[in-house]
């Protein structure tokens, strides 16, 4: 029993120490908290008492932000991101989902949409020449009476085919026979193909190599054109079929990729220049592609009659005294103002213009990007509050505004991904919509170049310009050009003489900033490079120096001419 009461004692012992040690934990923790308490309570208190600065030595430079601080300081952040948020959408630009649909419309935002113009073009300059025979030139005695066939890779509004289609006219006025081979029939010619009366060969094989078999001449116009020559001397191999004189147009290195196992199977090469012959007769010696046998020649592009009369340039074919040249400079000038008005210009206005496809190669986006450079900069430039004495001739200067007009819009060669970018620019820029006129592809250009003070040929492939036939036809009328130091434009445009060179790329956007600035504030100098790029027209790219050089490559072509 003893020992029962023993274990319950013990029991109770037990019992009563682990209610101890739970009691004396309680305290323990409760004294901690108020120990806490008291040293939160003091720092706090330490803190607020404190001179500036003394908080940073007393915990090491390390600062304890006050708690009503940290409220306001957040509440101000707060606020503060509202506001640049609603300021940076504000500043945002709205760019439509449908930027083409929004041009389609002709929507202000994009910039506006003007011509074409044919009808002011034919009341104000009436009837104009439209071509003519040389009967005792050169080319008329060697393509009198002969059969030609001329292949045409596409009939785009563009150099090559509106190029090739003019000749098709004159083999037609000198007594020639012809057919066309159209490879691609997209674009906007085949119309004009029948009304000049110009026999298109339904079908681009068997026919058409058939056709051309039969020719004296075939004269197939740009690189694109290697695929047909190879199947036709693939159907007739043999020494008949040797009668092709290949007009090549392209510079760029990938047209010579596609061409270059052909080209030794041709009767004829001609370029346009004589740099573009060099670089590429070089990539064959690097394929160690022989041309032993084949005749190298150079035939540039040339301004037609229709657009040398209505620069006021005498054609072979302006005959009358009526359009002479004088006449037509005086109905020019009608135009210029006519159209200006339709446009909505004032006479302040200095238009720069750039006709051609829309794609990378022509480089309408870096021109556009140039233009926003430029307007932003004159924006600042008129935020900073400086005052200049100018006399009144200069500052008359200064009161120039800039206005840009691109074609060909819709041209069948348009890079869609290259037009809604140059139209984002535009909606990055709003003032820039102000500048920007656009104009539909065509074939009647006489009152674009009319209406332009400067030409812009802003060619970003390697080797310039392709064709360069839009370049010529603009220092026709009297336009200075700026273009890329490259290629076929450098070859046409002589530095500082009849317009001014930048480098390609990005690079260059610079200096054609400085040269565009340079024309805006000039407009003697305007005068006088667009008068020294007529004379270089009259004496080297007219329709006449053309034919003289082509005549020269026909009749080595075949020994029967």
């Amino acid at each position: 029993m003893s020992q029962g009461i023993l274990e319950g004692r013990i029991c109770s012992t037990g019992s009563n120490a682990k209610q101890l040690f739970r009691s004396n934990r309680f305290i323990l923790v409760l004294l901690l908290i108020t120990s806490s308490t008291y040293a939160a309570f003091y720092l706090q208190y330490y803190s607020r008492s404190s001179p500036k600065g003394d908080d940073e030595a007393f915990l090491g430079h390390e600062r304890i932000p006050k708690q009503d601080d940290d409220r306001v300081n957040a509440d101000q952040k707060k606020e503060d991101d509202r506001v640049n948020k609603a300021v940076s959408e504000e500043k945002k630009p709205v760019i439509p989902n449908d930027l083409f649909g929004e041009l389609k419309r002709n929507s202000t935002a994009a910039g506006l949409i003007v011509g074409p113009f044919e009808s002011t073009e034919d009341r104000i300059l009436e009837k104009r020449p439209t071509g003519g025979c040389d009967e005792n030139g050169e080319f008329a005695r060697v393509v009198r009476g002969r059969k030609f066939v001329l292949v045409l890779h596409e009939l785009s509004r563009t150099g090559a085919p509106i190029s090739m289609m003019e000749l098709a006219t004159e083999l037609l006025l000198c007594k020639a026979t012809v057919s066309v081979v159209v490879l691609n029939e997209e674009g906007g010619l085949m119309a004009e193909l029948v009304r000049r009366k110009i026999e298109v060969v339904k079908d681009t094989e068997n026919v058409s190599f058939k056709t051309a078999v039969e020719a004296d001449v075939v004269i197939p116009g740009t690189a694109v054109c290697a695929s047909w020559i190879e199947q036709y001397r693939a159907y007739f191999p043999g020494s008949q079929s040797e009668n092709i004189a290949w007009w090549i147009m392209e510079n760029l290195r990938q047209y010579y990729e596609m061409s270059r196992y052909v080209l030794n199977r041709v009767k004829v090469l001609i370029f346009l220049t004589e740099p573009q012959s060099k670089e590429w007769l070089a990539w064959c010696k690097e394929d160690n592609i022989k041309l032993d046998s084949q005749e190298i020649l150079v035939a540039p592009l040339s301004v037609n009659d229709e657009l040398a009369s209505g620069a006021g340039i005498s054609s072979s074919s302006d005959t009358s005294s009526s359009s002479g040249p004088e006449v037509m400079l005086d109905k020019r000038k009608e135009l210029r103002k006519a159209v200006r008005e339709e446009m909505g210009l004032k006479d302040s206005d200095v238009v720069v213009m750039c006709l051609g496809s829309i794609n990378t190669a022509k480089g309408q986006l870096f021109f556009l990007e140039t233009a926003a450079q430029m307007m932003v900069e004159k924006e600042l430039s008129s935020k900073a509050n400086i005052t200049e004495v100018v006399s009144d001739s200069e500052r008359a200067l200064q009161e120039q505004t800039l206005k840009i007009l691109i074609g060909s819009l819709w041209s069948i060669s348009t890079d869609w991904g290259y037009l809604e970018a140059m139209l984002r620019i535009i909606y990055q820029h709003p003032n820039l919509s102000k500048l920007v006129l656009w104009t539909p592809t065509t074939t009647r250009v006489i009152a674009l170049f009319s209406v332009a003070d400067v030409y812009v040929t802003n060619s970003q492939t390697e080797f310039g310009e392709t064709f360069g036939r839009v370049t010529i036809e603009a220092m026709a009328f009297g336009l200075p050009v700026l273009g890329t130091d490259a290629g076929g434009t450098k070859d046409i445009v002589d530095h500082n003489k009849t317009g001014l060179l930048h480098p390609l790329g990005r690079e260059g956007n610079q200096v054609l900033a400085q040269n565009l600035q340079f024309l805006l504030e000039n407009p003697i100098a305007r005068q006088e490079m667009g008068a020294r790029g007529r004379e270089k027209v009259e004496k080297m790219y007219l329709k006449r120096h053309m034919l003289e050089k082509l005549a020269g490559a026909i009749s080595r072509c075949k020994t029967t001419i």
